[in-house]
């Protein structure tokens, strides 16, 4: 794709032009994380479900209600996995970005808490996250681990990227260095049904989980990022990074500024 043609800026009247653009990892996320993903989860026949916290004063109007917190839940048909979109609640960070989307699963519908959740901010391609989203529709154990971190690294390191030199068994990134992809200590607030990360002792080996971002410049905040706790099997992630790093351009009408000279584009039409 000729990275010659300009992004045009929106016109005042009537939608944005659409164009074609690549490195998808760099493309951000058009602005509809949400819909793309709520599109998907539909798509595979979950159920989704708003819950909204409030509060209300005595004699106040109901249009100056005070909403406090709305999460929407996309609940599979087997109850054994569950999507959620808290952006709109009060969300906790990853890379000083909020989280967007919460994923979790539970091995077996006796069970009523989650064996494993990943994280995703804003900015994530949503083609990564339907992805990772479709390969869990498609588990019949959900919570049952699969495959390895070869996996994770197989699937990234076909489309181009790089394994770290000094840790070739955990990391990776794009040829760019922009985007990165390591298996190790998760971040503060991770759920996972593996209690050794939290009771582990200080000079003890503790379980990693794959983490994943992307950081246009050394130092610059990260264009989106993303965590899987120690116990998500390796096969979701890998489909996750497979379409992350994939090759093929994606739709976009808004482009994340910080990367807008990185990318490749062409007109849609």
């Amino acid at each position: 794709m000729p990275a010659d043609f300009p992004l045009d800026p929106p016109a005042p009247y009537g939608p944005q032009p659409a164009y074609w653009v690549g490195p998808r990892h760099l493309a951000g996320d058009d602005g509809r994380l949400y819909d793309v993903v709520a599109d998907t989860l539909a798509g595979l026949g979950w159920t989704s479900l708003t819950i909204v916290r409030g509060r209300r004063e005595p004699d106040e109007a109901p249009e100056d209600r005070q909403v406090l917190r709305s999460t929407v839940l996309h609940l599979s048909p087997d109850a054994l996995r569950w999507a959620q979109w808290v952006l709109a609640d009060e969300p906790f960070y990853l890379g000083e970005l909020p989280i967007a989307w919460q994923v979790c699963a539970r091995a077996d519908a006796g069970g009523s808490l989650a064996r494993w959740s990943a994280y995703f901010t804003p900015g994530i391609p949503g083609e990564a996250l339907a992805e990772f989203l479709t390969a869990l529709d498609g588990r019949d154990r959900p919570g049952m681990p699969l495959g390895g971190p070869e996996l994770v690294l197989d699937a990234v390191t076909a489309h181009g990227w790089f394994r770290d030199i000094d840790q070739p068994r955990t990391r990776a990134m794009d040829p760019t260095f922009t985007s990165h992809i390591s298996l190790g200590e998760v971040p503060p607030l991770i759920q996972d049904a593996d209690p050794r990360p939290l009771t582990a002792a200080t000079d003890e080996a503790r379980p990693g989980g794959w983490q994943a971002w992307a950081e246009p410049a050394l130092g610059a905040p990260y264009l989106w990022a993303a965590s899987f706790g120690p116990s998500v099997p390796d096969d979701l992630v890998a489909a996750f990074t497979h379409a992350l790093s994939s090759i093929a351009p994606v739709l976009r009408r808004v482009v994340p500024e910080s990367t807008r000279e990185r990318l490749l584009r062409a007109p849609a039409s």
